[in-house]
């Protein structure tokens, strides 16, 4: 199977952010934003076909916005990867509200970047087609920088990309957006959508994003003063700002699970205990440790109480062991049963440890009791 070309950039373990390009240009798109995404993200940028490094016979004339977004899923599958937040800018937003309307298991975020639900009707991307399919893409890119960028403002690499774009998958590209109208799907969209505008862009213009989140439930958007259509590559800080605004309802929801767990007083303190030094490891257990691990629903609080318990107990953290015991209240579990844990941490991680772990719960439970000294 001949799939996308694609950069994957940050941990294996992170959640995956793939990162769509728009007509005419290549991955590089996301070059001043995907490098500071993939800090907490597993950021899998993808070209176009015949764009880029990938090959133009993914494409056929009469292509749909459908037949890229199985491509992306393709790509996602092959790499293990299935569920992801998504964003992309133009061609590769209409890709994301695809992805979201059909196959909406699959996408945990979208943003919509310069992009639309609907490209200005079929003729004149029919047009387009048949000019780059008589003399190719010198004379379109010649007019890039006037079609994507303010003025005086150009990147050449995107330039170039746009230049050495095969011209028959280009075309089919076209095609694909000349048949786009998802307007009447929009209100299916359930994944938290985000709707991006260059305030300057004469291709998607900010209304266009508008009629998106207006339709979208949920959506927000952002418009970006002195952006055209290419915004993550003319104003890239702008760009990064929303998108990590939007990717962090991880750490938004690990919080209120966290809450609920440890309880408010103790996040409380170690929130008033953050510095600049820690502030990156609080938003790390709030994103991956409380909105990712603990709000996956295979199993139950209980149970994780239970494993956690044990795994303190094996490394000798009786402090935190102290602290999840209060948890293990919290979540359910009786005196009696953490006992039972203990007990069984006896076995296998040996009787010192056990030892004090039981010293330790004991004063915890004490201290529920109302009965310590």
């Amino acid at each position: 199977m001949t799939l996308l070309d694609h950069l994957s950039e940050g941990p294996a373990s992170a959640p995956p952010l793939l990162l769509g390009p728009s007509l005419g240009t290549s991955y590089a798109l996301w070059d001043a934003v995907a490098p500071e995404l993939s800090a907490g993200h597993r950021v899998i940028r993808w070209d176009l076909p015949g764009h880029g490094g990938s090959a133009a016979d993914l494409v056929a004339p009469g292509a749909t916005v459908g037949d890229l977004a199985g491509l992306v899923l393709e790509l996602a599958d092959a790499l293990g990867v299935e569920r992801f937040a998504y964003a992309g800018v133009s061609l590769g937003g209409a890709v994301g509200l695809h992805l979201a309307v059909h196959s909406p298991e699959r996408v945990s975020s979208l943003a919509v970047v310069c992009s639309s639900a609907h490209f200005n009707g079929a003729r004149p991307w029919r047009e387009r087609a048949a000019q780059v399919r008589a003399e190719g893409l010198a004379r379109l890119a010649d007019g890039a920088d006037e079609r994507w960028f303010t003025p005086g403002f150009t990147v050449p690499r995107l330039v170039r990309d746009h230049r050495e774009a095969d011209p028959a998958a280009y075309a089919a590209c076209c095609d694909a957006l000349a048949a786009f109208d998802l307007r009447g799907r929009l209100g299916d969209i359930t994944a938290p959508t985000l709707l991006i505008a260059g305030r300057e862009d004469p291709a998607t213009p900010p209304a266009h994003l508008r009629e998106i989140a207006d339709a979208v439930p949920g959506a927000t958007l952002t418009e970006i003063p002195g952006a055209s259509h290419l915004a993550p590559a003319e104003r890239p800080e702008a760009v990064l700002t929303a998108l990590r605004a939007h990717l962090g309802g991880d750490a938004r929801r690990g919080m209120a699970v966290r809450r609920e767990v440890l309880g408010d007083a103790h996040v409380d303190r170690a929130q008033a205990g953050q510095s600049p030094f820690t502030a990156q490891f609080q938003d790390f257990i709030s994103r991956y440790a409380w909105g990712e691990i603990w709000t996956d629903p295979t199993l139950s609080r209980r149970e994780r109480s239970m494993i956690t318990l044990t795994a303190l107990v094996a490394h000798g953290h009786y402090d935190e062991l102290a602290m999840h015991v209060r948890a293990a209240r919290r979540n359910g579990l009786t005196p009696d049963e953490i006992g039972a844990v203990l007990l069984q941490t006896a076995v296998y991680c040996g009787v010192p440890a056990a030892n004090s772990a039981f010293a330790a719960a004991q004063r915890v439970l004490a201290e529920e009791d109302g009965t310590a000294g």
